[in-house]
């Protein structure tokens, strides 16, 4: 079932004579290891998506067949990532900002509207800054898969890198499993030293 909604703020832009829109969104704000990965995209105008929607309420599989269908009905897409040392140095929310600018910088159209979620941008676009945006916007939603998909495939990278932390199954989210290897194992490059219990952790080192 298409969710109409989900066109309102495009549909609206494509009204006012904007034709190159672009959704922005992060993924890996939460995690306790790995980078923050942000996608700026522009879709083509009247296109109607089977399985673009709201990454949340998507499951792996279908996140791969909407980057798909993203990817055959993009006119441009950009991805920027802030590494773990970034976030380390200047905290979470600039890192996704950082991320997101660099990201919409990266697309080969320069957009004449951004729709983000949640964050305002200092940047010379005009821009709607939507909370929960990847609900309410098809681009948004578009963006929003093609960040955690970008993120989910280098966490399942550094799962080959260090298998006794299963990074490729909880992608660096704080689980009981990840939890247990940090305590046993220890801290890899690819954790965030200023996120807890890892700053305790790294703390209580003799």
């Amino acid at each position: 079932m298409i969710d109409s909604s989900l066109y309102l703020f495009e549909n609206e832009l494509y009204e006012q004579g904007v034709t190159y829109i672009a959704g922005v969104d992060e993924a890996g704000r939460g995690p306790l290891a790995g980078p923050v990965v942000a996608a700026a995209v522009i879709l083509k105008k009247g296109v109607v998506f089977k399985y673009v929607d709201d990454s949340k309420k998507l499951n792996e599989n279908q996140r791969l067949l909407a980057l798909e269908e993203i990817k055959n009905n993009a006119l441009a897409i950009g991805i920027g990532i802030s590494s773990v040392e970034e976030i380390d140095q200047i905290n979470i929310y600039r890192a996704s900002r950082e991320a997101m600018l660099s990201a919409i910088h990266q697309l080969k159209i320069k957009p004449e509207f951004l729709l983000i979620d949640a964050m305002p941008m200092e940047i010379d676009i005009p821009m709607r800054s939507i909370i929960k945006g990847d609900a309410q916007s098809v681009s948004i939603a578009a963006a929003s898969i093609v960040a955690k998909t970008t993120r989910d495939a280098y966490m399942v990278e550094m799962d080959k890198l260090f298998p006794e932390y299963n990074f490729k199954q909880h992608k660096g989210y704080g689980t009981k499993e990840h939890l247990e290897a940090i305590y046993k194992y220890g801290v890899t490059p690819i954790h965030r030293r200023t996120y807890e219990p890892i700053k305790s952790i790294l703390r209580s080192k003799p």
